[in-house]
């Protein structure tokens, strides 16, 4: 019999991932699996879970939670050479890598694509000793992610990062200076976001990076230099429908390997968590997780 382990935020989706696990477990148990559970009780339990299950050979480690508890399952699982594959229940705020990968959002229903065994190879980002799946990001306004308040995202859902830009707008347009080295060549200039993505649902917006794949094997680059609020939030509006990636004041190309450098202390943000300092190379893992999709 196939043995999954299914690592779950218990309160992530208003608690809703607890309140269906029998639901799910059933779902699971007549696919033919074989399922145990952990809840996580903290920031990298599921990191810690999602290497215990890879160690002891599970067939399929499941994530059910928001971006935040995926990324720490990607993290779990992506330093094996051949990991086991991974399922996505998406109970989240924003559920970026699930939007990318058309899943349910129903629970019952998303775990029902796992029962069905259809199976993706998906691109995974490197940044030093951290992995990402869905996107690296730089800039004031990705600090928001952090500083959101947890009950307010669970009432609001993404307004919630919304309402702390809007309360934010006056510092978040500071740009800052960086240097970004790839294989083609170096720039240097004074930018005010960057984004590395692996597909293209970020931060709630589903067509931000329009262009992206999760399994090309490269990163869409997309930087926006020195701004005015005025612009900035002109862009925004367009990236909502998608129609910002050829604007002249956006910056885009891709790259399977990307060198940045910058002076002053900022935070990297790795599929909405803290990936440590700015500073260093994001380089690309081709097809080297299995998830289940539709």
């Amino acid at each position: 019999m196939k043995r999954a382990r299914l690592i779950y935020n218990p309160t992530a989706g208003r608690e809703m991932i607890a309140r269906k696990l029998p639901q799910l477990l059933a779902v699971l148990e007549q696919a033919g699996y074989e399922t145990s559970c952990h809840a996580t009780t903290g920031r990298g339990y599921a990191t810690k879970e999602a290497r215990i299950a890879a160690e002891r050979g599970e067939d399929v480690v499941i994530a059910a939670g928001g971006d935040g508890t995926i990324h720490e399952v990607v993290n779990g699982l992506a330093e094996f050479p051949n990991p086991p594959a991974l399922g996505i229940l998406p109970g989240g705020t924003t559920n970026d890598l699930a939007r990318a990968l058309k899943l349910p959002r129903d629970l019952e229903e998303a775990c029902k694509v796992i029962a069905k065994g259809n199976t993706v190879d998906v691109d995974v980002g490197v940044f030093g000793d951290k992995y990402f799946i869905n996107v690296a990001a730089a800039g004031r306004l990705t600090e928001v992610t952090y500083e959101a308040p947890s009950r307010l995202k669970s009432i609001v859902g993404p307004l919630a990062y919304y309402a702390k830009a809007i309360e934010k707008l006056g510092s978040l347009h500071h740009p800052f200076p960086v240097e970004l080295q790839t294989p083609r060549g170096k720039w240097k200039s004074e930018i005010w976001l960057i984004i590395i993505a692996n597909s293209v649902s970020v931060g709630g917006f589903e067509r931000l990076a329009p262009e992206a794949s999760l399994n090309d094997g490269l990163f869409d680059v997309l930087i926006i230099p020195k701004a005015n609020i005025p612009d900035l939030l002109h862009l925004a509006a367009l990236a909502r429908k998608g129609e910002h990636i050829r604007d002249s004041r956006i910056i885009y190309f891709q790259t399977d390997e990307l060198e940045i450098n910058t002076p002053i202390s900022l935070k990297l943000n790795l599929d909405g968590e803290w990936g440590g300092e700015l500073s260093g190379k994001v380089k690309m893992l081709p097809r080297h997780l299995k998830i289940f999709c539709p």
